[in-house]
């Protein structure tokens, strides 16, 4: 199965995609971001996401979209315009006919690490060495993407599945 995994904002959008082998098996196919000016109307921003996430849709053609869901925002003026951006993947998915689903922050860093409160260094260790990385996604957004790509993967798992690695988390 290809998950493509989708972190939404106006400003950057970040997007993962992996192919699924097995329970915990993975290969990699891609990251990177989508990127707005910030001199731009609204409409044109949100414009740009919807034209590039098609274009990256046609290009790795996935099974599955996985986006993350608004849980809980501090700032109204931050989640308005994540909501809006959220929109505009939510209609894309579904004008190429693609499966979405949604995990908040928190259920993604109870499939990945055990406890929903995990900081981000945490997540995105675990993230690399699930995908035999030697070093972290960069940047953030993109990185965010694929830990929903992998949440979703594992999702049928119970929530914390024992790894070995061979290095310690960072601290």
């Amino acid at each position: 199965m290809r998950i493509f995994g989708v972190d939404p904002g106006t400003a950057t959008t970040g997007y993962g995609v992996l192919d699924t082998q097995g329970l915990n098996g993975f290969i990699y196919r891609g990251s990177g971001t989508i990127q707005t000016p910030k001199d731009l109307a609204m409409p044109e921003r949100l414009q740009i996401v919807r034209s590039d996430i098609l274009k990256l849709f046609r290009e790795y053609r996935p099974d599955v979209v996985v986006i993350e869901q608004l849980f809980f925002f501090r700032n109204a003026t931050t989640v308005i315009p994540v909501a809006q951006a959220r929109g505009v993947l939510l209609e894309a998915a579904a004008a190429c006919g693609l499966f979405v689903a949604e995990y908040t922050p928190m259920q993604v860093k109870m499939h990945l690490t055990g406890y929903g409160r995990a900081d981000k260094k945490l997540v995105q260790f675990t993230v690399a060495k699930l995908l035999g990385h030697t070093d972290i996604i960069r940047p953030d957004d993109a990185a965010d993407a694929v830990a929903l790509a992998v949440c979703h993967a594992r999702a049928g798992l119970p929530y914390f599945q024992p790894m070995s690695f061979s290095q310690t988390a960072p601290g």
